[in-house]
């Protein structure tokens, strides 16, 4: 079999289409998460904590050029070294929003999923024709 065969029957797969629209369904679904997370979780997470604003939270590593305005966004265009641990705070906080969403439609999905046990099968007519003999022989 030569290999653009193989990869062709490979690419083919409906696991691999699946995986596929998959990747691009999660791709479209995180930027909604990071718009609800954003736009919506952390404005009220911060005024919970008294206004603060997870993005611009930061350490400086390095000398700052005099007449910077004291922002993230300018210190990175001056070229200072910033830790900005908010930022990985507001990422992180993205992640676990989306895995708990994730987790709350998987579990609805196999709720769904989810049928009736299966009834037992009919009992073969031989075994109902000795049980009634043995029910009558007890008597």
């Amino acid at each position: 079999m030569s290999f653009f065969k193989e990869f062709r029957e490979f690419a083919i797969k409906g696991n691999v289409i699946d995986l596929a629209v998959g990747v691009i369904i999660g791709g479209a679904f995180g930027k909604i998460v990071d718009s609800v997370v954003g736009d919506l979780i952390m404005p009220v997470v911060g005024l919970a904590f008294g206004k603060l604003d997870f993005s611009n939270l930061f350490i400086t590593l390095g000398e700052v050029p005099p007449g910077t305005a004291p922002s993230l966004e300018a210190y990175r265009a001056a070229g200072v070294p910033v830790l900005a641990y908010g930022n990985f705070i507001t990422i992180a906080l993205n992640f676990l929003i989306l895995a708990f969403i994730i987790f709350l439609m998987i579990k609805q999905i196999n709720r769904l999923k989810r049928s009736a046990p299966p009834e037992p099968a009919a009992t073969p007519e031989d075994i109902v024709l000795l049980r009634e003999i043995r029910d009558s022989l007890r008597r």
